[in-house]
Formats: structure tokens, C-alpha cells, sequence
């Protein structure tokens, strides 16, 4: 080959390879997260029982370790990811928060919001156009069933979910009729209709449902008030639908009847619980000891696994825009590793995180649902909470 040609040849060799550098290079760009943590102060309905008061700072501590999860991991990708918090008082300074995010050139928001400004910030056009907001509170079953919108996803569990995990614990038993009781506050009716809905869809039956409406003090008088309110037909347990404890601490051990205990006392359904430590478990509960100086809570785990489910997501998609990770969330190729057992992932039907649930009494694990032989076409997690038919919305998820 003449000198000329050698030299032409090595020079376009040369410039290939500082081509297809560059492009590696650009390809793997360290990328910055940025993730806003959005709550909005509620107050502390009063309650009879002397119960452990959930702390100001839950899901804000488990974002928080979630945050330090990513960024071990991000050493290695060159990634790096940022918390920031905001806390609000009402729906219209959580749009406002969410706008000046988005227009910040941001857009993953973790919501620690009621459904009601969930819902309003999802219907805002400017906010729900550029946002992906991941709820990790809320567990109205509205927003996963009737009133799911896009770009809104779920990391706690719904009621349903929760109850339906219950309920296949309890038929696993033959403990088939129940007897429910329920406080007087909306979530309470919720949780109790959420039961009934779990009772027909599994074929339990509903001997009665009693709300409690007296004025008793159950500290001093629980053994012989419970007692009464809870006389009735022959049931294999009872059933408690009282989410902020008013009353339902005092039902165990103080009812008519000799019987088991569940629902929002006794044996629970929960997200996350201090006494899990199995698949590896223990790991992620001393790391948030460590942290918070107190044990994780449902709402911590749910923050936890937000996080981590964005950094899953940019490490996986090699992006952090909206657009491509949102695709990339509601994928089949995502996955989460999150100390349960099996690999979480999201339902493009209605944007929940399909998950295990654990039941538990006040200091160990019980058992976790999906209980053995309750099956599903695609994923057995299916059978906990609302299934693609069930749901009718406007949720709706393109992927490739």
C-alpha cells in the first residue's frame, strides 16, 4: 500500500476510535437526580389508647436512606442522587411546590400528600404533563381502581391489597365468618369496606358490621363495653377496622366471643414491619436504625422504595428524563430487589407496585400473602389488591 493510503487509513482508524469513545463516554454521563420530597401537615386525630405515634419524620427517613442506597451504587455508574423536602399545608401550596420543581428542570416528586391533593396535582395538566409522582401514603383504593391517573404510582399498598392479603391468611385457616367492627372515622369505613370487598372476592361471609358510636372510656371500662358491642352470631374472628387506634386496641382478649383478632389490630396486613428479617432484611432495618434512631415504618419502606425504584430505573433505562424513565418504570424489564422474597414491579393498569405482604402481630412476623395456592396468569402478587379488570380508569401506559 503507498505511504499516502497507509497514512489515510490510520488517520480514519484514529478518528473512529476517538468517535466511538466520545459516544461511550457520552453514553455513560455521570447524571444528578434530583428528587423532591413533598408532604403536607395533617393533624393528629385524638384517640382514647396510649398507641405509638407514628413520627413527624416517617417517609422522609426512609427516602433519606434510600438516597444513600443510590449513591453507594452511583460510585460506580458516576450517578448521583439529591433529596430535597418540602412541606406544605394545603392542596394549593403542593400544585405551587410541584410547579416551581418542574420548571426548575426537575421532575420525580415523592408525595407524602392525602388522595385528595394526590388527585388535584395529578389532574393538573402542567404538573401531570412533566411530573412523575410516586405516592407513598395514600392507600384509598379509589386511586388505584376508579380514579388512577397517569404518571401517579403507588409504593404503598392499597387497602385492598392489604385485605385481600389478610383474607387468604384467614381462609387458609377456614376462618370463613367474620365479624367486623369499625370506628367512626372515614378511613375506618374505607378499610371496612375494602374487607368486604376482600370477603366476596375470596368467599368469606360477613356475619355482622358494627360501628362503634359511644362515648365510653375504654381504658376503664373495655372488658365489659368491648364485650357488649361485640355479641353476636357464632364467627370465627373478628375482624378491626380502626386506622388511628382509637378503639381497637382494646378489642383483642376483651370480646363476647373467644376469638382471634386482625384487621387494623391484632393480626396485621402491612407494607413493612421492624420484626422482618428474612431475604435479607435485617440489612436494610439496621441501616435505617442507624439513621432515624428508631425502628422503619410502612410509610419509611414506601419511601425507601420510591428512591430506589428511580435509581433502579436510571441505572437500568441510562437516562434520568421523565419521558424515558417513566417508560421504563411501567416496563417488563423493571425489576426491584426490596428484601421480600421476589422482585417488585409496577401494574400498567393502575401504576401500584405489586408487592408481598407481610402480616404480623405486635413483635414478629406471622406469615406473608400471597398464601400458597391462590394462583394468577401472570404474577401470583396479582391476586392481592385490584386486578386489571377490576380496574376503570384513565390510566393508560404506552411501552415498546
Amino acid at each position: 500500500m503507498p505511504l499516502k493510503n497507509t497514512w489515510l487509513a490510520k488517520g480514519f482508524l484514529l478518528c473512529l476510535v476517538a468517535l466511538t469513545s466520545a459516544a461511550l463516554a457520552s453514553a455513560d454521563e455521570p447524571r444528578n437526580v434530583a428528587v423532591l420530597f413533598l408532604e403536607q401537615t395533617q393533624i393528629a386525630k385524638p384517640v382514647l389508647s396510649r398507641i405509638r405515634i407514628t413520627p413527624s419524620s416517617a417517609g422522609l427517613d426512609g427516602a433519606n436512606v434510600g438516597i444513600s442506597d443510590n449513591n453507594a451504587s452511583g460510585r460506580f455508574t458516576g450517578d448521583h442522587y439529591q433529596l430535597n423536602s418540602k412541606i406544605v399545608e394545603d392542596s394549593s401550596a403542593a400544585a405551587l411546590a410541584a410547579k416551581d420543581w418542574l420548571e426548575a428542570g426537575n421532575s420525580l416528586i415523592i408525595a407524602k400528600l392525602p388522595a385528595a391533593t394526590l388527585l388535584s396535582l395529578s389532574r393538573d395538566k402542567a404538573i401531570a404533563e412533566h411530573a412523575i409522582i410516586f405516592n407513598i401514603a395514600a392507600k384509598d383504593d379509589a386511586l388505584r381502581s376508579s380514579q388512577c391517573l397517569p404518571r401517579l404510582l403507588h409504593t404503598i399498598p392499597s387497602r385492598a391489597m392489604l385485605t385481600d392479603a389478610l383474607a387468604q391468611f384467614l381462609m387458609s385457616k377456614r376462618w370463613k365468618r367474620w365479624l367486623i367492627l369499625r370506628g367512626q372515622q372515614s378511613e375506618d369505613k374505607l378499610f371496612s369496606a375494602a374487607l368486604t370487598r376482600s370477603a366476596q372476592r375470596f368467599g368469606a361471609k360477613i356475619i355482622d358490621e358494627r360501628e362503634w358510636k359511644f362515648n365510653a372510656d375504654l381504658r376503664r371500662s373495655a372488658q365489659n363495653e368491648i364485650s357488649l358491642f361485640s355479641q353476636a352470631k357464632d364467627y370465627d374472628v373478628t375482624l378491626i377496622a380502626d386506622e388511628i387506634g382509637d378503639i381497637g386496641e382494646y378489642i383483642p382478649y376483651n370480646t363476647w366471643l373467644a376469638r382471634p383478632a386482625a384487621g387494623t389490630q391484632g393480626l396485621t396486613p402491612t407494607a413493612w414491619h421492624w420484626s422482618i428479617e428474612q431475604w435479607g432484611a435485617a440489612q436494610l432495618q439496621h441501616r435505617f436504625e442507624d439513621y432515624a434512631k428508631r425502628d422503619m415504618s410502612d410509610i419509611d419502606y414506601a419511601g425507601w422504595l420510591a428512591v430506589r425504584a428511580i435509581g433502579e430505573a436510571v441505572s437500568r433505562a441510562k437516562a434520568n428524563d421523565a419521558k424515558h424513565l417513566y417508560t421504563y418504570l411501567l416496563s417488563d424489564q423493571f425489576q426491584l430487589s426490596a428484601f421480600k422474597g421476589r422482585p417488585l414491579s409496577f401494574r400498567r393498569w393502575n401504576g401500584q407496585l405489586r408487592q408481598p405482604i407481610p402480616l404480623v402481630q405486635p413483635n414478629a412476623l406471622v406469615g406473608q400473602s400471597p398464601q400458597e395456592g391462590y394462583l394468577h396468569p401472570s404474577s401470583e402478587m396479582d391476586t392481592l389488591g385490584y386486578d386489571r379488570p377490576e380496574v376503570h380508569c384513565l390510566f393508560e401506559v404506552k411501552t415498546p
